[in-house]
């Protein structure tokens, strides 16, 4: 293989890599932005990526717009901040004269500060939305009915008495439209039981059925999830294509952004009380991988991933560990409380903690992206 066909083949994974994460840190950004201007503080600096400066441009407001090197984040500098972490005011803050103290970050009070901070993830779920809402207007939805065409031996379905044929009309009597309705459903029940009415010759049958927890590769890892045992082989007449106007694709993608909230929170939740294995955290090697082969398949495909990544970018930046917008949202909370904010020496300790959880959280996940690919190489070899 050529060097030109080995940094095209490179190029086909770093450039969709590029274009979903500074998508995502672009809106997170603005978030913080918008609100900030909105409420009146002054934006030293908004940056695409971090480390040397590869262009940028002062608008009128003062703001210099810069986009950076290392394209693994961003950051928007308030006036007066010590750093673009928001970690507290810096030293020349205490000799502002009080025009720039008013238009300063730390200045302002604790319920602008906190809807400054909380403008940056809300932003990400918006984004996730915008771009379901786009796909589901442009694309419509493809629909597998939920028809069981074939069950696994010695699987949960067949424990339960499934057979070929069966249509899956309900699980716990919640109407079930289509074959991903019904994964989803039973994907986060592991080890429960579910109620399924199922239409078999013309009449309703009732199934109780506990999925069974097992590993499942996806484009985006190994997850563990709750499995029935019931495939479908995706027939011609069991497809169909739904169409929606613009109020019906929103309330569609609204749906689906909670969906993926409510999934990873499930998981998260899970990892803190060991139910679920950390080895599913993927850092940015992994997002790369899948940015690649989601390009092969399409816009649509690349643009989903970036809706999915914006709301995992919103959910983490809402953990409360200092450092991160969440953790700011904790300092603002305590202040909002006992009517003073922490001592200063407080929140510095408190964003050491914060850099070293979300630095060794970074390596371990980057850690699970190298072992993976040296597990896929030695099986290539």
């Amino acid at each position: 293989m050529s060097l030109l066909t080995h940094a095209w083949s490179i190029a086909g994974y770093l450039v969709p890599f590029v274009f979903v994460l500074s998508t995502v840190v672009f809106f997170h950004e603005l978030g913080h932005f918008l609100v900030g201007r909105w409420c009146g503080v002054k934006v030293d600096s908004f940056s695409i990526g971090f480390g040397p400066e590869l262009f940028g441009f002062d608008d009128r407001a003062g703001t210099h717009w810069r986009v950076a090197a290392l394209p693994l984040g961003g950051y928007v500098k308030f006036h007066g901040d010590a750093g673009p972490a928001s970690a507290g005011p810096s030293e020349a803050a205490a000799v502002m004269p009080a025009g720039e103290r008013a238009v300063s970050f730390f200045a302002q009070s604790v319920g602008k500060r906190a809807a400054i901070v909380a403008a940056g993830p809300i932003a990400n779920f918006i984004l996730a939305i915008a771009i379901f809402t786009g796909i589901y207007y442009v694309n419509g939805r493809t629909i597998l009915l939920p028809l069981v065409d074939a069950v696994v031996a010695d699987s949960a379905a067949a424990a339960a008495g499934f057979e070929p044929g069966d249509l899956v009309v309900s699980i716990d009597r919640t109407p079930v439209g289509s074959f991903e309705e019904m994964q989803r459903t039973v994907q986060v029940s592991p080890d429960r039981p579910l109620t399924f009415e199922v239409a078999r010759d013309h009449k309703i049958v009732e199934i109780v059925a506990t999925p069974r927890l097992r590993d499942v590769v996806t484009p985006f890892g190994t997850i563990r999830v709750g499995v029935l045992g019931i495939e479908a082989k995706s027939k011609p007449e069991s497809w169909r294509v739904e169409h929606y106007g613009l109020v019906g694709s929103a309330q569609l993608a609204v749906g689906e952004t909670w969906f993926v909230i409510a999934r990873t929170g499930s998981y998260l939740g899970g990892l803190l009380i060991g139910q679920e294995s950390a080895d599913q955290l993927s850092g940015p090697i992994r997002i790369a991988e899948v940015s690649g082969e989601m390009a092969k398949l399409g816009v649509a495909a690349l643009l989903n991933l970036a809706a999915i990544l914006s709301i995992s970018v919103g959910i983490l930046n809402l953990l409360p560990v200092p450092l991160l917008d969440g953790g700011h949202l904790f300092y603002y909370a305590i202040e909002a409380v006992q009517g003073r904010a922490l001592t200063e020496r407080a929140q510095q300790f408190g964003f050491k903690i914060g850099l070293t959880l979300v630095t060794a959280l970074m390596i371990f996940a980057t850690y699970n992206d190298v072992l993976r690919l040296t597990k896929q190489l030695m099986q290539w070899g």
